[in-house]
Protein backbone atom coordinates (compact mmCIF):
# COMPACT_ATOMS: atom_id res chain seq x y z
CA UNK A 1 0.00 0.00 0.00
CA UNK A 2 1.57 3.12 -1.17
CA UNK A 3 1.22 6.32 0.68
CA UNK A 4 0.67 9.37 -1.62
CA UNK A 5 2.65 12.38 0.01
CA UNK A 6 2.04 16.11 -1.12
CA UNK A 7 4.72 17.41 -3.52
CA UNK A 8 6.62 20.06 -1.14
CA UNK A 9 6.88 23.50 -2.34
CA UNK A 10 9.89 25.53 -2.28
CA UNK A 11 9.99 28.61 1.13
CA UNK A 12 9.86 31.77 -0.30
CA UNK A 13 12.80 33.63 -0.85
CA UNK A 14 13.83 35.31 2.45
CA UNK A 15 14.12 39.18 1.82
CA UNK A 16 17.48 40.39 1.35
CA UNK A 17 18.96 43.38 3.45
CA UNK A 18 18.59 46.42 1.03
CA UNK A 19 22.10 48.15 -0.16
CA UNK A 20 23.08 51.40 1.63
CA UNK A 21 21.02 54.34 0.09
CA UNK A 22 18.76 52.23 -2.15
CA UNK A 23 15.52 53.74 -0.32
CA UNK A 24 16.73 57.34 -0.18
CA UNK A 25 16.11 57.53 3.40
CA UNK A 26 19.79 58.56 4.49
CA UNK A 27 21.95 61.05 4.87
CA UNK A 28 24.10 61.02 1.85
CA UNK A 29 24.05 60.35 -1.73
CA UNK A 30 26.08 57.40 -2.81
CA UNK A 31 28.30 57.16 -5.97
CA UNK A 32 30.05 54.01 -6.34
CA UNK A 33 33.05 54.19 -8.12
CA UNK A 34 34.18 50.44 -7.77
CA UNK A 35 32.18 47.72 -7.20
CA UNK A 36 32.30 46.41 -3.54
CA UNK A 37 33.15 42.72 -5.22
CA UNK A 38 36.46 43.69 -5.68
CA UNK A 39 37.13 44.39 -1.51
CA UNK A 40 37.40 42.28 1.03
CA UNK A 41 37.36 45.11 4.21
CA UNK A 42 36.20 49.18 3.94
CA UNK A 43 36.91 52.29 5.94
CA UNK A 44 35.06 55.48 6.07
CA UNK A 45 37.25 58.97 5.71
CA UNK A 46 35.86 62.15 6.33
CA UNK A 47 37.09 64.98 3.99
CA UNK A 48 35.01 67.74 5.43
CA UNK A 49 32.92 70.24 3.59
CA UNK A 50 30.28 67.10 3.39
CA UNK A 51 32.21 64.46 1.76
CA UNK A 52 32.98 60.49 3.00
CA UNK A 53 35.09 58.61 1.40
CA UNK A 54 34.73 54.74 1.29
CA UNK A 55 38.02 53.30 0.85
CA UNK A 56 38.22 49.80 0.26
CA UNK A 57 40.87 47.01 0.71
CA UNK A 58 41.70 44.59 -2.09
CA UNK A 59 42.45 40.77 -1.12
CA UNK A 60 46.30 41.59 -1.94
CA UNK A 61 46.32 44.63 0.46
CA UNK A 62 46.08 47.43 -2.22
CA UNK A 63 43.76 49.94 -1.01
CA UNK A 64 41.27 51.94 -3.25
CA UNK A 65 37.63 54.41 -3.50
CA UNK A 66 35.04 52.17 -3.50
CA UNK A 67 31.93 54.72 -3.08
CA UNK A 68 31.88 58.38 -2.28
CA UNK A 69 29.19 59.77 0.27
CA UNK A 70 28.22 63.19 -0.50
CA UNK A 71 25.47 64.71 1.94
CA UNK A 72 22.35 65.41 1.17
CA UNK A 73 22.88 69.12 1.81
CA UNK A 74 25.62 69.63 -0.46
CA UNK A 75 23.90 67.90 -3.57
CA UNK A 76 20.64 67.30 -4.53
CA UNK A 77 18.52 65.01 -7.89
CA UNK A 78 17.39 67.42 -10.44
CA UNK A 79 15.82 65.31 -13.54
CA UNK A 80 17.90 62.14 -12.69
CA UNK A 81 21.33 64.04 -11.93
CA UNK A 82 23.20 64.65 -9.45
CA UNK A 83 23.61 68.62 -8.88
CA UNK A 84 26.18 70.08 -6.44
CA UNK A 85 25.45 72.30 -3.90
CA UNK A 86 28.65 73.69 -2.75
CA UNK A 87 32.21 73.92 -4.15
CA UNK A 88 33.28 70.43 -2.46
CA UNK A 89 30.35 68.33 -3.96
CA UNK A 90 31.34 70.39 -7.36
CA UNK A 91 34.91 69.73 -7.20
CA UNK A 92 34.50 65.99 -6.85
CA UNK A 93 31.99 65.27 -9.52
CA UNK A 94 34.60 67.08 -11.52
CA UNK A 95 37.38 64.86 -10.58
CA UNK A 96 35.52 61.75 -11.19
CA UNK A 97 35.75 60.11 -14.88
CA UNK A 98 32.12 60.17 -15.45
CA UNK A 99 29.27 61.29 -14.95
CA UNK A 100 27.69 60.25 -12.16
CA UNK A 101 24.38 57.73 -13.02
CA UNK A 102 21.54 57.36 -10.81
CA UNK A 103 20.40 53.77 -9.84
CA UNK A 104 17.11 54.46 -7.70
CA UNK A 105 16.70 55.90 -4.45
CA UNK A 106 20.26 57.90 -3.48
CA UNK A 107 22.47 55.38 -5.37
CA UNK A 108 24.62 56.20 -8.72
CA UNK A 109 27.18 55.20 -10.22
CA UNK A 110 30.02 56.36 -11.82
CA UNK A 111 33.73 55.45 -13.30
CA UNK A 112 36.97 56.10 -11.23
CA UNK A 113 38.97 58.75 -12.26
CA UNK A 114 41.79 57.23 -15.59
CA UNK A 115 45.17 56.52 -14.05
CA UNK A 116 48.14 58.61 -15.60
CA UNK A 117 50.88 56.33 -16.72
CA UNK A 118 54.19 56.98 -15.23
CA UNK A 119 55.51 57.87 -18.57
CA UNK A 120 53.42 61.19 -18.55
CA UNK A 121 54.57 62.07 -14.95
CA UNK A 122 54.94 65.00 -13.60
CA UNK A 123 51.36 66.28 -15.22
CA UNK A 124 51.26 70.43 -15.54
CA UNK A 125 49.36 70.17 -12.68
CA UNK A 126 51.52 68.35 -10.63
CA UNK A 127 54.74 70.60 -11.16
CA UNK A 128 52.47 73.84 -10.71
CA UNK A 129 51.96 71.91 -7.09
CA UNK A 130 55.56 71.20 -6.83
CA UNK A 131 56.77 74.86 -7.38
CA UNK A 132 54.28 76.11 -5.27
CA UNK A 133 55.00 73.58 -2.35
CA UNK A 134 58.93 75.17 -3.04
CA UNK A 135 58.19 78.26 -2.82
CA UNK A 136 55.91 77.94 0.35
CA UNK A 137 59.29 76.07 1.99
CA UNK A 138 61.09 79.00 0.90
CA UNK A 139 59.27 81.42 2.14
CA UNK A 140 58.90 79.81 5.28
CA UNK A 141 62.88 79.69 5.71
CA UNK A 142 63.22 83.29 4.92
CA UNK A 143 60.88 84.31 7.77
CA UNK A 144 62.18 82.30 10.24
CA UNK A 145 65.73 83.55 9.13
CA UNK A 146 64.44 86.90 9.74
CA UNK A 147 62.94 86.35 13.37
CA UNK A 148 66.00 84.01 14.81
CA UNK A 149 68.72 86.48 16.42
CA UNK A 150 72.48 85.55 14.40
CA UNK A 151 74.52 83.60 15.55
CA UNK A 152 77.82 85.25 16.90
CA UNK A 153 75.93 88.43 18.04
CA UNK A 154 76.18 89.80 21.22
CA UNK A 155 73.15 91.13 22.83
Amino acid sequence: MAIATAPMRPSPPHPRRAKPGAKGGGRFFHIEVRPSKEFVAFRVQAFGGGLERVAGRRANGSWDTATWLIDKDHAHIARGRLVPDSETGEKLLKTLGSAPVHLGGDRFQAKPRQKIPASEKPTPAMRRAQLANIQKAQAALRSRRRTQPRKGASA
